[in-house]
């Protein structure tokens, strides 16, 4: 049982993003029928599920939530701002249901109420259930009617895709249950017009069907719940009118199937047996076989429309994968090192062999890779539910435009870079919008925007959080930064500088405590677990159209591209992705600045530079020789060039963190293993850049911006 109960709130994972995205689908204008069915079918199945295991709370608030939406697409409620606020909140209120039920905890009853009253609220007078939903109870029957409805007529056209039959769905299960609700009659048509010829995979058989029933349409779609994705499926309200003859007092099925073409192909027995399975009672007197020609077009649009199957695996499988690939990568390293060693001719079988072993070992990384990536769609869906209450929590209006949610990140990323995105849309409503009133005399939109973007740059993910607000006050910044001391009263700072200085520890331009900020948790946080996913966070900001956080990570944290290079005798690797380019200097290009600083001159500017082995504790062995340099580019953009002794290589390496095995190493990020078996420490460019000595006119956030 607790299986099947895990399965349920994984399916509400899915569910929930079902939700979400259709509730910003509605809320960007798409207000149509099939939207807000799909928005009231996610919590009518999460209603579904969760009365099988008794959640009593999460099903009554389901049904009230599900009622309001049930009117909204029946047209007795009308879709306004208002009505649309609270359907957010109401899935905000719910996915904490949820998650309070999957961790085996209670909802406070009076928050419950407090949402459940919203609900009510938008209803007002048309609300056919409020005297029995305070008793709601979940049951087989959910739907009952004490007084006769009307009957009214569908027109139902249900085109089964090849994944329904793989799913082991019947359709004459479906057309029975519908049979069940009323009068019936069905129009089988195939679209196979070559029986000789024909896809057997390709389902053919086309059901369009007429019914009569006193039940809501609410009814007839919960018959082809399951089926959903897996078939094409219209279903079409008809005019009521009164019924010509009583009904009959069994439902009855008439399969009705016409020829248009009968020179297409002679009649074939397999066209009618093709179709479901019927009973003597459900035949009718005379039946004609129907050929319709097929259409390939439309075929390969449904087939394309249709879902793709997919497969639950354990993460912890999925890990132990990934690190046997990354062994195999290790072992084709050291193969190929070793025929390196042997000086073998280049044309020599095993070297061919080697190189084919190289290229398939890193096609097994990528596909095993690919496992874990994950799109950002999810992440960011929550950040609408965080815009949401950050702004009530304000008192402003902020809406959250999100855009490149389809790209994929590792898994393991995703999930730690939940809360300092968290922080940062926190923050943009917080501190960079404006109050409606401010942006209404600035001359802006009373409710202020933040673009939520993502997109895939040089193998890393780039994602972009950007309002529309005032922007940064730099001059309000730096004088708080000297009345706390962390700057000198003197210091002249660019405005990069400047905007570094948000990320000190302890740094807060909030007046007062509030529930959002004020308390010294700054963006250093943010900066902190950006680092940790070895990446970076930099600020952009424009006075009066806004501020721009652009965050720049790996796609994974498993394996990376990396250049080999040597510091005092030792074997290091640097990260490719911050690597600009490699500089052998020449004469008059290093210039001496102050005590132990070196400024090297490129294309007419000047750049510091940081001696590795003396920032890791080394000694270089011939202190004489020319060094050769790698341009890096560290956070806010800002460059050095970091002095090694060699480059041998660049090639991909599996990170093994030190962490959990040794313990944290300044200017070290991580080891690997090469490919002769020895063991290269993987530099933090930012942590080394650190080390270098600052310019004097910098000494007061030397600390910020090395």
């Amino acid at each position: 049982m607790n299986s099947i109960r895990n399965t349920f709130f994984e399916e509400c994972e899915d569910l929930l993003a079902a939700l979400a995205d259709g509730l910003t689908q509605i809320e960007g204008g798409r207000d149509d029928s099939e939207t807000i069915n799909a928005v009231f079918r996610a919590v009518h199945s999460i209603k579904g599920g969760a009365g099988a295991f008794g959640l009593d709370a999460l099903v009554g608030f389901a049904h009230r939530f599900e009622t309001v939406l049930d009117a909204l697409r029946s047209g007795r409620l009308a879709l306004d701002p208002a009505v649309l606020h609270v359907l957010q909140r109401s899935a905000d209120h719910l996915t904490e249901l949820i998650e309070a039920a999957r961790d085996d905890l209670v909802m406070a009853p009076a928050v419950t109420a407090g949402f459940t009253a919203q609900l009510d609220c938008c209803l007002g007078d048309d609300d056919p259930g409020s005297d029995d939903d305070a008793n709601f109870e979940f049951a087989p029957i959910m739907l009952s009617f004490d007084d006769p409805v009307a009957p009214q007529g569908f027109s139902i056209r249900f085109a089964p895709k090849a994944a329904l039959y793989a799913n082991g769905h019947e359709p004459a299960l479906l057309i029975a249950a519908l049979a069940e609700l009323g009068s019936l009659t069905v129009d089988l048509t195939a679209t196979a017009a070559d029986w000789q010829t024909m896809d057997a995979s390709a389902p053919g058989l086309i059901w369009s069907m007429g019914l009569s029933t006193s039940e809501s349409e609410t009814v007839v779609h919960e018959i082809f719940e399951f089926a959903e994705g897996l078939c094409d499926l219209d279903i079409v309200p008809l005019a009521q009118t009164a019924p010509e003859k009583p009904p009959e007092p069994a439902p009855q099925i008439v399969a009705v199937l016409t020829e248009p073409d009968p020179v297409a192909a002679p009649p074939a027995p397999a066209a009618v047996n093709a179709g479901p399975p019927r009973g003597p009672a459900e035949r009718t007197p005379t039946e004609k076989t129907a050929i319709e020609k097929p259409n390939p077009a439309k075929s390969d649009e449904n087939e394309a429309r249709g879902p793709k199957a997919t497969l639950r695996v354990d993460l912890e499988r999925v890990d132990r994968l990934i690190n046997a690939v990354g062994e195999l990568i290790i072992n084709q390293a050291m193969i190929s090192q070793r025929l390196t060693d042997m000086m073998l001719a280049s044309d020599a079988d095993v070297v061919a062999h080697a190189e084919d072993y190289r290229l398939l070992a890193r096609d097994i990384q990528e596909a095993v890779m690919a496992i874990r990536a994950q799109p950002v769609k999810p992440l960011f869906q929550r950040m609408s539910r965080i815009v949401r209450e950050a702004a009530e929590a304000t008192g402003k209006q902020a809406r959250l435009i999100t855009t490149g949610d389809s790209a994929e990140v590792d898994k393991t990323v995703i999930e730690r870079l939940a809360d300092p995105l968290t922080h940062m849309i926190r923050n943009a409503v917080d501190h960079g919008l404006e109050h409606p009133e401010a942006r209404r005399l600035a001359g802006k939109d009373a409710c202020g925007t933040i673009l939520l973007s993502a997109a895939h740059r040089s193998g890393r993910v780039i994602i972009t959080i950007r309002d529309d607000g005032a922007g940064l006050n730099r001059r309000r910044i730096l004088d708080i930064a000297r009345t706390k001391g962390l700057v000198s009263a003197d210091a002249e700072l660019s405005d990069p500088e400047v905007d570094a200085l948000l990320f000190l520890p302890g740094f807060s331009t909030a007046q007062a405590v509030s529930n959002l900020s004020g308390r010294g948790v700054g963006l250093d946080v943010v900066r902190a677990a950006v680092a940790d996913l070895g990446g970076r966070v930099t600020i952009t900001s424009t006075p009066g159209q806004g501020t721009e956080f652009t965050v720049s990570l790996p796609l994974t944290l498993a394996v990376m591209d990396g250049m080999v290079v040597s510091v005092a005798g030792q074997t290091m690797v640097v990260p490719l992705t911050s690597i600009l380019e490699t500089i052998r200097p020449g004469p008059g290009d290093l210039h001496p600045l102050g005590t132990g600083e070196t400024l090297l001159l490129i294309r007419g500017r000047f750049v510091p530079t940081v001696d590795v082995a003396r920032a890791l504790g080394f000694h270089r062995s011939d202190p004489g020789a020319t060094p050769l340099l790698l341009l890096v580019e560290g956070e806010n953009a800002s460059q050095c060039a970091l002095i090694v002794d060699a480059v041998h290589d660049q090639r991909q390496v599996v990170i093994k963190g030190l962490d959990s095995n040794y313990g944290t190493v300044s200017g070290v990020s991580a080891a690997t293993v090469l490919g002769d078996g020895q063991i290269a420490l993987i530099l933090d460019p930012d942590a080394i850049a650190a080390h270098r000595v600052a310019p004097p006119q910098t000494e007061g956030v030397s600390h910020v911006i090395r």
